[in-house]
């Protein structure tokens, strides 16, 4: 829920116009597309069309509403460790949201893909990987994607779609787009990095922070991604593979986030 504040005019300076792109780490490059096209798919067929040369290209699609983005991975591990790889991606984008958002505010994942903010259904993420690439073989790339709602204001009264929200709702600032962006790919970075050093460990247990079912649990992330949590000895297992393979986030109708 937000509140609206009543402030004292102030003396503005001179607008500065918001970039026409992210400023990115010199790993990534930057890919805008048009509103009509999806990230997820643009960046899959650069994967394909470029093989290993596309590795670190961020996809952008252009348009206010929706926050649709896709990275493309290069993995150096078969593909039921791999995979693992779309879950840094969601821990990155949990960051990203976090760092803009009220420290109030919890943001909570529905296992594995969708991202919850104050209990209502944000946005979610992808994983796109070759077809018919094997469980033990190393994938020529991964494509992440993420898409996050922006604004509900198209579809009129947003009490009419109750289970979701959007930034805008949520009192994230104007032009907020570009600068998730930017900090997600930031944290990304900065996850990979700690996996190389450290193990995935550490990783798992911050993600498993936004995970409501691991409350009160003994909790880790096995190997294949998959999510134990121990309770009076008795080991539940929340699957990764098949939780990716329909994104439960996704209407189909429209491609974008259900509202």
């Amino acid at each position: 829920m937000t509140q609206s504040f009543v402030h004292e005019p102030v003396v503005q300076g001179p607008v500065i116009p918001e970039p026409a792109a992210p400023v990115l780490p010199p790993a990534f490059r930057c890919v805008l597309a048009p509103a009509a096209d999806d990230a997820f798919s643009r960046a899959r067929a650069l994967a394909e069309d470029e093989a290993g040369d596309a590795a670190g290209t961020l996809v952008l699609v252009e348009r206010g509403d929706i926050l649709d983005l896709a990275v493309i991975l290069a993995p150096d591990e078969p593909l039921a460790s791999a995979r693992r790889a779309f879950l840094v991606g969601i821990l990155a984008l949990i960051d990203a949201v976090g760092t803009h958002a009220a420290p109030e505010m919890p943001i909570t994942l529905l296992w594995p893909d969708t991202l919850m903010f104050d209990g209502a259904r944000l946005g979610g993420g992808r994983l796109g990987q070759p077809e018919g690439c094997a469980e033990d073989a190393v994938p020529d790339w991964l494509v992440f994607s993420a898409m996050l709602v922006v604004s509900k204001t198209r579809i009129g009264d947003p009490g009419l779609t109750p289970d979701s929200t959007a930034l805008d709702e949520e009192g994230f600032a104007p032009g907020i787009r570009l600068a998730l962006v930017e900090s997600f790919s930031r944290n990304l970075m900065k996850a990979f990095a700690v996996w190389e050093e450290d193990g995935f460990a550490g990783i798992g247990a911050r993600l498993l922070a936004h995970l409501p079912q691991a409350g009160g649990a003994k909790a880790e992330i096995d190997r294949h991604g998959d999510a134990l949590l121990e309770r009076d000895g008795t080991v539940g297992r929340l699957a990764l593979a098949p939780g990716l393979s329909e994104p439960a986030w996704r209407d189909p109708a429209t491609g974008t986030v259900r509202l």
